[in-house]
Parts: structure tokens; C-alpha cells; sequence
């Protein structure tokens, strides 16, 4: 494992969230960006709803991005290099913190300017098996005063950060609420989470 991943994953186990700024290259991210927009344009992106199954809701008070979920047996060239550096993410996780991920989900997801998504965690109260959350930020040239941000609530802290192009942050699915911040402009990331298989028979079901 590179000296690179290994403080990353040394984070999470210490404080439960990380941040890198290399994790592809900058051509595969410009590549990511493209194609985002070109989705978007071409009306593939859908409102984001609240829970899951039957009890899912499109709550536009709670969040109000859109978003588009890619499929892993029909990746694009642009979204199969950022998956394989995720499956390889996944097998360093397991190596060297024993989670016993499985499985990833993302999708892709857009926030039109003045676009929220209220303080929550990442895993459904009927379901176990996220364990780890994570997004790779899609927005080139973006400044401070752009808004925007993701803000993690760790014990009596708050980290900020903002989506700027390339930088990849991951955190605790289960302990570690957060939000996003309106932005002044478009906002674009994709959004994942390394699932494992329910240890709780009567969750997941």
C-alpha cells in the first residue's frame, strides 16, 4: 500500500474521515466533469428522494439536488477508471481496518445554486450495510465564496470542505452527520458508499 493511501486510511480509523486532493489524476476528473454536464443536459438526472423502498419521499425541504446512479455493469470509459481506483480503495479498507465491505453504490449528483441538503447520516435506520461514505468533487475553478460546502459534524467539531475538482473525501456512513451548504453555483460530485453484507438478520430484509 502507497505511503498515500495508508494515511488515508489511517484517518479514517483514527478520526473517522479523510480527505485527499490526488485520488485520480486530473484528466480523469476533467474527463468525470464532461460527462456530468452532458448528463445533465441531456435530462438524465432525477429529483433526490429521502429513505428507501417504500418509504422513499422527494422531500425538497430536507434536499433539493438531482442525481443520476451509475450502473456498474454498463460504465462508461470516464466512470470506469474512477471505479477501479474504488475497488481498489475498498480491498486496502478491508486489509487493513477489517470492515467487510462487499459492495459500492454512487451516483452521480448535481446541485443547482441554492441547492441544500439538511444535516443527516448516511445510513438508514432499517439497514446496515453502508458503512463508509464517500464523494469526489466535480467543479472546476470554484472559490471559497462560492458556498457549497460539505460540513461534517465530528463529536464538538465542524470540518468544512469545498468541492473543488479533484478532491475526495470519505467519512463514517454511520457516526458522522453532515450536510451541504447552498452554493451560487451548478455543484457537481459523485457520491458513493462501500455497503456490507447486513450482520443484523432483521435489517436489510
Amino acid at each position: 500500500m502507497s505511503q498515500e493511501h495508508s494515511n488515508f486510511v489511517d484517518a479514517i480509523a483514527t478520526h473517522g474521515w479523510a480527505v485527499r486532493h490526488d485520488f485520480l489524476p486530473m484528466g480523469a476528473v476533467d474527463a468525470l466533469i464532461e460527462e456530468a454536464r452532458r448528463l445533465l443536459l441531456a435530462g438524465r438526472f432525477s429529483p433526490a428522494g429521502v429513505g428507501r423502498g417504500a418509504e422513499r419521499q422527494v422531500k425538497a425541504d430536507v434536499r433539493s439536488d438531482r442525481i443520476l446512479w451509475l450502473d456498474e455493469n454498463e460504465l462508461t470509459p470516464a466512470q470506469s477508471h474512477y471505479w477501479s481506483e474504488i475497488v481498489s480503495l475498498r480491498a486496502e479498507l478491508n486489509r487493513e481496518l477489517f470492515l467487510g465491505l462487499a459492495s459500492f453504490e454512487s451516483h452521480y449528483a448535481y446541485y443547482p445554486p441554492g441547492a441544500f441538503y439538511q444535516k443527516h447520516v448516511d445510513r438508514f435506520s432499517d439497514s446496515d450495510e453502508r458503512v463508509i461514505s464517500c464523494s469526489l468533487y466535480l467543479n472546476s475553478g470554484w472559490r471559497e465564496e462560492d458556498g457549497g460546502q460539505l460540513r461534517l459534524h465530528v463529536g464538538e467539531r465542524q470540518v468544512e470542505i469545498f468541492p473543488r475538482a479533484g478532491t475526495f473525501v470519505i467519512f463514517r456512513s454511520d457516526n458522522v452527520p453532515h450536510e451541504v451548504e447552498p452554493a451560487s453555483q451548478d455543484r457537481f460530485s459523485l457520491t458513493g458508499w462501500f455497503r456490507r453484507r447486513s450482520i443484523n438478520p432483521t435489517l436489510g430484509a
